[in-house]
């Protein structure tokens, strides 16, 4: 099974890397882009198994080493 895990900065944390893509953005041209929001996708392969095994599993990888959670969210989606 393939899940790929998306993880961004939380609602109200300044987001360094989208404000500078978003300059980018706006001398490019672009000024009818208002806002950018960088994060990160990670993908893990893993074993089959149960949505809830899976849950748990994504869960406890995102808490222990994916994810700062003071300052980020995550949400993941599956691909068998």
């Amino acid at each position: 099974m393939k899940v790929r895990v998306i993880v961004m900065y939380k609602s109200g944390v300044l987001d360094p890397q989208g404000r500078a893509i978003l300059a980018s953005l706006h001398q490019l041209g672009h000024k009818d882009i208002t806002d950018v929001r960088a994060g990160k996708v990670v993908e893990l392969t893993v074993p089959k198994m149960t949505k809830e095994k899976l849950e748990r599993k994504v869960k406890e990888l995102c808490e222990k080493l994916l994810v700062n959670g003071v300052i980020e969210d995550f949400r993941y989606e599956v691909a068998e």
